[in-house]
Formats: C-alpha cells, sequence, structure tokens
C-alpha cells in the first residue's frame, strides 16, 4: 500500500512539474521576438522594415508566416493565402469550443486590425480586414486547400466562411 502512495505522490509531483513548466514556458514566449511554433509570443524585435509593396506571389509557397497585432502587442504563426497580389490569413474552427477558447486574436483584429507581418525576417505594416464576401474568397479558398489540404478532394466550400466557421483575413496597407 505505501508504495502505491508514494507511486501516486511522484505521478502527481511530476504532473505539477509539467504544469509549471508550461505555464513559464508561455509566460516567457510573451517576451520572445515573435511566436514560437503555436505558442503566441511578443513583439517583434528583429527584421527589416520594408515600406514598398512586394510581388506577394512569393509567399505562394511559404508554408507558414509571423504577424503581431500591434495593440496587444502579441505574435503568432499562421498560413497565409495569395491571389491576384492580394494577401490573406485564415482562421478556422471559430465556431468549435477549442477554437472559441484558444484562438482570441480573431476578434482582436477585428477591434484594432494594425499588424505587423513578418516574412523572411522582413517586416510589413499592415491593417487585417476581415472579409465576409469578396469576389476572391472562393479562389483564397481554393489555395489554402491547396497549400494546407492537398488530399482534400474539393476546395473549402463557401459554406465555411459563411457559417462563421472560418474567418478570413485581408492584410491590407494601412
Amino acid at each position: 500500500m505505501n508504495f502505491i502512495v508514494s507511486l501516486f505522490k511522484v505521478v502527481i509531483g511530476l504532473i505539477g512539474l509539467l504544469i509549471a513548466v508550461f505555464a513559464l514556458t508561455l509566460f516567457a514566449a510573451r517576451f520572445a521576438d515573435g511566436p514560437w511554433a503555436i505558442i503566441t509570443g511578443g513583439s517583434f524585435s528583429s527584421g527589416k522594415l520594408v515600406t514598398e509593396e512586394p510581388d506577394w506571389a512569393f509567399v505562394k509557397e511559404h508554408g507558414e508566416v509571423e504577424f503581431e497585432l500591434v495593440a496587444s502587442g502579441t505574435s503568432r504563426t499562421t498560413w497565409i493565402a495569395e491571389h491576384e497580389g492580394r494577401i490573406f490569413i485564415p482562421s478556422g474552427y471559430m465556431n468549435s469550443t477549442l477554437g472559441k477558447i484558444w484562438k482570441q486574436w480573431p476578434a482582436q483584429a477585428v477591434e484594432d486590425g494594425r499588424a505587423i507581418l513578418r516574412v523572411d525576417d522582413k517586416l510589413y505594416q499592415r491593417q487585417m480586414v476581415r472579409i465576409h464576401e469578396d469576389p476572391a474568397l472562393p479562389h483564397v479558398l481554393s489555395e489554402i486547400t491547396r497549400k494546407y489540404f492537398p488530399q482534400a478532394p474539393q476546395p473549402m466550400p463557401m459554406s465555411e466562411v459563411t457559417s462563421n466557421n472560418t474567418w478570413v483575413f485581408e492584410l491590407v496597407r494601412p
């Protein structure tokens, strides 16, 4: 019986240690120069500010990019889609319980969309604008499917956007 009690104490201690390490990692990441993979990071402190507008076609093959919401001073890693020189960031699972808990940034971006996009250590000042209806949306959803869901039998349907399960933001010059 003492062995079981001792083992239980060790397991509880290890779980507590894991929780403490996880919490410390989340706290430390808030002061980092950008996100750590899926962990939200702090404001960007590195990168070269680019003022001229690039040909955004170069992001077609970038799997992930980083962006910072200026108002919150937080940054994250995200997907990006390009269509006819316009760039878009999607946020899926907005109707799911996990999405509602985990994804606070889309609502923050709607409130104050000032953002900095970091791609290849270059910084681009942007304004994030949520789009509900736009002739480009079916093409953007097709591009998202091509890049991130290549095995899907068909492009992501517009119902993902109209049902508010997927929010799509265009990144425009401020």
